[in-house]
């Protein structure tokens, strides 16, 4: 089940690789993370922040036809934050 809770700074730094995608609009933010995703480890951990409200959806629908895990996402504000793992291959 994914957690809804505000991420914790030391939470953002236990990630594998960040990506700040704030102030990209569609399709930007998603060829991003589905570029750096591509070149990470299977089973890393990406965070994202972004800006473009439409960024929740692409990134779900990335996650359920790629494979990737939405870990947990952070909605409530104008910056969205997102931790994706990359599917294990």
């Amino acid at each position: 089940m994914m957690n809804t809770e505000p991420m914790s700074e030391d939470f953002q730094q236990s990630c594998d690789d960040s990506l700040d995608a704030t102030g990209l609009l569609c399709p930007e933010p998603l060829m991003l993370v589905r570029n750096r995703l591509r070149d990470m480890q299977p089973g890393a951990l990406l965070y994202v922040r972004a800006t473009d409200p439409s960024t929740e959806r692409d990134f779900d629908n990335l996650c359920r036809f790629v494979g990737h895990e939405m870990v947990n996402k952070k909605v409530e504000s104008d910056v969205l934050e997102f931790l994706l793992r990359r599917k294990a291959e």
